[in-house]
C-alpha cells in the first residue's frame, strides 16, 4: 500500500523556495563540477575541493531550512519530518543530500 508523506507538501514548497532563492548556489555547484570534470590532472584536486565547498554551502542552507521548521514541532514529529525532508532532498537535489543527515 502506498502512503502519502505527512510532510510532502510542506517539504515540496520548502525545496521550491530553496531552488528559487538559492539558484546561484545550485548553479555554482554545477559549474564547479563541470570545471573539475574538464580539468587536467594537476588542477583536478583543487577544483574538486571547490566543488565540495559549493555542495557544503547548499547542504548547510537546506539543513537550516529543515531545522527552522523542525524546531516548531514536538520531538517525535520533528524527527519524522527530518527523515522525510532528508529523503526528499536525496530524490530532488541528490548533490546536496550526501551529508545532510550529519548537519
Amino acid at each position: 500500500m502506498l502512503r502519502r508523506s505527512r510532510w510532502g507538501d510542506v517539504i515540496a514548497r520548502q525545496l521550491d523556495l530553496f531552488e528559487r532563492e538559492h539558484r546561484d548556489v545550485i548553479d555554482e555547484a554545477e559549474d564547479k563540477l563541470e570545471a573539475y570534470n574538464r580539468a587536467e590532472r594537476d588542477e583536478a584536486e583543487e577544483l574538486y575541493g571547490d566543488y565540495v565547498d559549493a555542495v557544503e554551502t547548499g547542504t548547510e542552507l537546506l539543513a537550516d531550512i529543515r531545522d527552522h521548521f523542525k524546531w516548531t514541532l514536538d520531538e517525535e514529529l520533528g524527527e519524522q519530518y527530518e527523515r522525510e525532508f532528508n529523503r526528499a532532498v536525496g530524490k530532488r537535489l541528490p548533490r546536496f543530500s550526501l551529508e545532510i543527515d550529519l548537519r
